[in-house]
């Protein structure tokens, strides 16, 4: 019997020293997809991969003494780890220097050239080498890249051109009538306005300044734009262009590309005009989640402020933090990342719902019925509701799941978990187990929750692979059958007589004041070695900033007279400043080299023209300035003598 076939990519990812927990967030939900399409039956390819070309990677490896493939090569073994720990279930594992892959892009560039959708000539515009990505001056943002806001470079050369504006009207059409093809919905209205109706321009698809790419193989000098080499790699991981294509004839179209919403546009405007230039189809739908944000902004290595997903599933589990990403934002939509969000996430919903409830459950087996349940068993006055309940889960979870919806596909499976665990307080097992009278009906609370239990297991198994092995070891569930989707539509499947293996609490409750103090502490040094890391990548080693630059910032001296720490904050103090005539309130994370009593009475040097933020819901009007040394600590920069506040810094 042949299966449905589903294909799912997610982006390639730019070989960055170390991938952050926003890229893991994507990977995480495209696996969550393709581990429950898997489930359904269905025969499922997952293609991800590394996007290694391009003049930043170039630069990098220059700055760092190596060669680009030398470079890239380390971190893909890091990536690939990475994967591994986080359980991703990839099948392709695509590499944009792959042999198969740059021969199928020198055929896919050949013949769009033959077709005449490719013609040679030169480019004079402007370039954002950390996005790989040409902009007109109408779309730069105060003369900086609209997407990451860095200077762009003006470049001039001789270039192939892809006929981009001749499928403007195509593309335009396909969208408008396949109203699945871009979601969330948001994306598609932000392409059809802000680009597609606008007017395309034709897209520079060669470059001749550096060498680290595809090259051209009938120009020589000219190497493929990285853009068109990297959305090629979704049919040449299928063996486009190659010797062998049967994957490619059997899979594509891919039925969803997962990606990032800053890279929508190259996926539903430069990827089908190159797949309608070439005649074939289309995929099924580009769906566009959103970003993790952190401190009111993307997650970025020039920010220093990522998260290292492996610090964060050493210290809770591979479960734990896939299950936040799932749970906490609404795919599709920007999510806010705190480790207090994550930490009351693990004690609530895990901690203290599911995990509770498992051990309560085997627990009152073992004390009331010896470990093993008697096949003699009647119901109760809630047994209908609770059942009634799971399935109405079933079914929500389904819907959600097919539309992409883990977060509310996971709120669903949380509101069973807690009507189970008002299911015992509202049976009072520890009443009826006084009463040998009513001991089948003890013993059918205890069948009702553990079958729950095992639905429950099931339905979480493509966003947490493994904690419903743990489950089904303790309520000793061996038959394969019984932890297959199918399986979960006919409650009453699980065998009477349950034999219970009582194990470990599955989510241990964690002290938050103590976590958040030691990960906080964890996370900076982590973001300490990315920003020192970052080297070649965010500038080059030549470039200096100008007197006008330097003019720019806003020095003066201040001197603290009222300081205390911030409440919840370990390492944030609050500070009053007087600087001349005026008294401003400064956030400074200095708390743990500084006592408040110490900083009283200082002169620091304040930055006073920042745009004023909030942290941990406070007003910061200011930055002290602070040096560190290799160990990350602290010192903030003070003014010897008579010097009043007020005074500028120059």
């Amino acid at each position: 019997m042949s299966k449905d076939k589903f294909y799912i990519t997610t982006p390639i990812y730019y070989p960055s020293d170390k991938l952050h927990i926003g890229h893991s967030y994507c990977t995480v939900a495209t696996d969550t997809m393709a581990r429950y399409k898997r489930m359904r039956g269905f025969d499922v390819k997952f293609l991800t991969g590394t996007d290694e070309h391009g003049q930043k990677i170039e630069r990098i490896a220059k700055d760092k003494g190596v060669s680009p493939k030398e470079y890239v090569d380390s971190i893909v073994l890091w990536v690939k780890k990475l994967w591994k720990t986080l359980d991703i279930s990839y099948d392709y594992y695509i590499r944009t220097t792959d042999e198969i892959h740059v021969k199928a892009v020198q055929k896919i560039f050949k013949k769009l050239y033959d077709n005449g959708d490719i013609y040679k000539s030169s480019y004079e515009g402007w370039y954002c080498t950390p996005c790989e990505t040409f902009f007109t001056e109408r779309q730069l943002t105060d003369g900086k890249c609209p997407d990451c806001g860095r200077d762009v470079e003006k470049l001039k050369e001789e270039s192939y051109f892809f006929k981009l504006s001749k499928y403007q009207d195509r593309i335009i059409k396909h969208i408008e009538e396949n109203p699945e093809f871009i979601q969330p919905p948001t994306r598609k209205n932000e392409m059809l306005n802000n680009f597609l109706k606008p007017g395309l321009e034709d897209l520079c698809v060669s470059r001749t300044s550096f060498k680290w790419g595809i090259p051209v193989d009938f120009d020589q000098g000219h190497i493929v734009y990285v853009w068109v080499d990297a959305l090629s790699n979704y049919i040449s991981a299928l063996g486009y262009g190659g010797d062998d294509d049967a994957d490619f004839k059997k899979y594509w179209p891919a039925d969803v590309h997962v990606v990032g919403k800053e890279i929508v546009r190259f996926h539903t405007i430069v990827w089908p005009a190159m797949l309608m230039a070439l005649d074939l189809p289309l995929p099924k739908k580009i769906f566009g989640h959103g970003w993790l944000i952190i401190d009111g902004g993307k997650m970025s290595k020039s920010k220093g402020n990522v998260v290292d997903p492996m610090v964060l599933t050493e210290k809770y589990g591979v479960d734990a933090i896939r299950y936040f990403l799932l749970r906490e934002i609404a795919f599709g939509q920007d999510g806010n990342f705190t480790n207090e969000a994550l930490i009351n996430r693990i004690n609530s919903d895990l901690a203290n719902d599911l995990g509770n409830l498992l051990s309560r459950t085997v627990a009152m087996i073992e004390k009331y019925f010896g470990g093993t349940l008697p096949s003699e068993q009647t119901g109760n006055e809630f047994d209908k509701d609770v059942i009634k309940v799971v399935e109405n889960t079933v079914r929500n979870v389904e819907e959600y799941m097919e539309k992409m919806l883990f977060s509310d596909a996971f709120t669903e499976i949380w509101n069973l978990v807690r009507r189970c665990n008002k299911y015992i307080d509202e049976t009072t097992p520890w009443v009826i187990a006084k009463d040998e009278s009513r001991r089948a009906e003890l013993a059918g609370i205890m069948y009702t929750l553990s079958e729950a239990l095992r639905v429950i297991a099931v339905l979480i198994s493509p966003g947490m692979p493994n904690t419903p092995k743990e489950i089904f070891k303790q309520l000793g569930i061996d038959d394969e059958n019984l932890k297959s989707w199918d399986s979960v539509h006919n409650f009453g499947a699980l065998s009477k007589e349950i034999k219970v293996n009582k194990g470990n609490v599955i989510f241990p409750r964690i002290d938050v004041k103590k976590e958040l103090a030691e990960l906080e502490e964890a996370m900076e040094k982590s973001m300490r070695e990315c920003v020192a890391n970052k080297g070649g990548e965010e500038k080059k080693s030549d470039e200096f900033i100008t007197i006008d630059d330097f003019a720019k910032v806003e020095l003066k001296v201040g001197e603290v007279i009222k300081c205390e720490k911030v409440e919840k904050a370990d390492k944030l103090l609050k500070s009053q400043i007087k600087i001349g005539a005026e008294v401003r309130q400064v956030v400074s994370g200095i708390a743990k080299f500084y006592s408040p009593e110490e900083m009283v009475g200082k002169k620091v040097v304040v930055v006073t023209n920042l745009k004023p933020v909030k942290l941990r819901g406070i007003l910061s009007e200011g930055m002290i300035l602070a040096a560190s040394d290799d160990g990350g600590n602290l010192k903030a920069v003070t003014v010897d003598g008579d010097i009043e506040s007020g005074a500028e810094v120059r």
